[in-house]
């Protein structure tokens, strides 16, 4: 980065200097040799760049790397006694340095050329690459502004590239009102009925080939890119679990929507929403995890009153968003008659995920339960008799343990075990069930 520096700011003070009419190495910017570091090209990961691509993506960078670089920009017109129009620019809200707009990339391209103007606007336009693959963009503009007065503004997704060298990670917050799953368990631990177990391996195989799948047979014609699925089923079923272990298994990163924070009465919230998470995923290799669905991708309703109209409006936008979602989208409901039906066609699966049979318990409680807490197997065979999801066997557990942690030995009992399960179903005013 530090030669890419170095080239950016004395392409800069070629740019002032031949501007005010001061000595200068080179007539022209162009003139000055790019840099031999392939740092941007690996960043790139080998898009081939212009010169004026090249400029554009390192003064959009310079703020964050090495922004006093900017700082000659302040430079004053004293014959206006204010900043100079050509140099664009703007001040944030705590940064106290220049911040670029379309305008500066233009007085440092093009200067006064009106024909290169406009190849520095087709940088920023949307069939162009910065924009396709989400590196970098103007906003801001005020209505009836010159399209170039935009702040030029990197993607969180390109900075964290650039600053960190990983991944795209982004915090929860108010504009991206998700946060990331994960589990510490691995597929071999997921206990679901064979049925299931085959979708899910259909879905992994999907994921896993999904590129040549679609060219060998030139279904990429006809199929759209992604993939969308269904869950439902009782709660504590393992949905939110597979949904975690098919993004560990396959790299993908796994966000579960919160809904209360995305659904609001106000008119185009909700989609405003809506867009700002489908606008971070879509370059991304994420899963986007809508629980407890129904609250948005509800039933639509007879357009009676202007709030039916409104509601009705959030679905359908929901469902053009979810069709046109490159990546994986997973939404998981207690009860499928909530889902609304436009979306079946939509789903390339609907997995039931069933309370598990007296013998997919067994297996729970095996795969839970201590190993020291048991002198035999009696036990297993006594818990497996009660009708308990995976996440409430859980809390059973938990509940062994507390009692279990200031014995010596650590022996659970029938007693102790049945006392748990009480307790768990008690929370639902059930009666113990076998």
């Amino acid at each position: 980065m530090n030669v890419h520096q170095f080239f950016f700011s004395h392409l800069l003070h070629t740019a002032l200097s031949n501007f005010l009419g001061q000595e200068s190495d080179y007539a022209h910017i162009q003139d000055i040799p790019l840099p031999e570091n392939d740092w941007l090209s690996s960043l790139m990961d080998g898009q081939e760049m212009s010169f004026d691509e090249q400029v554009v993506l390192l003064l959009a960078l310079t703020p964050h790397v090495s922004p006093q670089t900017l700082d000659p920009l302040f430079l004053q017109n004293k014959k206006l006694d204010r900043p100079y129009t050509e140099f664009g620019g703007w001040r944030g809200t705590s940064h106290q340095g220049f911040l670029p707009t379309g305008e500066t990339a233009a007085f440092l391209l093009a200067h006064d050329n009106t024909d290169r103007r406009q190849d520095i606007i087709k940088l920023f336009e949307r069939d162009h690459w910065f924009h396709k693959k989400n590196i970098l963009h103007l906003e801001g503009q005020g209505r009836g502004e010159p399209f170039l007065s935009g702040r030029l503004i990197v993607s969180d997704e390109f900075l964290a590239k650039v600053l960190h060298d990983n991944k795209y990670c982004p915090d929860y917050s108010s504009d991206f009102p998700a946060k990331r799953v994960t589990t510490t368990l691995e597929r071999g631990d997921l206990v679901l009925p064979y049925n299931l177990q085959e979708d899910l391996n259909d879905i992994s195989l999907w994921l896993q080939n999904e590129q040549k799948i679609r060219s060998l047979w030139q279904l990429d014609k006809i199929i759209k890119q992604g993939y969308r699925c269904l869950f439902y089923g009782p709660p504590g079923t393992g949905k939110t679990l597979t949904a975690s272990l098919l993004g560990k298994q396959h790299g993908m990163e796994v966000y579960r929507i919160d809904l209360s924070q995305v659904v609001s009465k106000y008119i185009g919230e909700t989609e405003k929403n809506l867009a700002n998470i489908f606008d971070r995923a879509e370059h991304q290799n994420w899963i986007l995890f809508f629980d407890e669905a129904d609250a948005l991708f509800g039933k639509r309703t007879d357009t009676n009153t202007s709030n039916d109209r409104h509601a009705n409006q959030e679905v359908a936008y929901l469902l053009q968003r979810v069709e046109d979602f490159p990546g994986m989208v997973i939404l998981a409901t207690n009860l499928k008659e909530n889902i609304d039906e436009a979306f079946f066609r939509r789903f390339q699966s609907v997995l039931y995920f069933p309370m598990p049979d007296e013998r997919l318990r067994y297996q729970l409680w095996k795969q839970m339960i201590p190993a020291e807490w048991l002198s035999d197997d009696e036990l297993l065979h006594v818990a497996a008799e009660y009708k308990l999801s995976g996440g409430s066997m859980v809390n059973v557990i938990q509940n062994c343990a507390i009692r279990l942690y200031s014995m010596s030995p650590p022996l659970l009992t029938k007693e102790i075990l049945e006392q748990a399960i009480a307790k768990e179903e008690s929370k639902d005013g059930k009666m113990i069930n076998k």
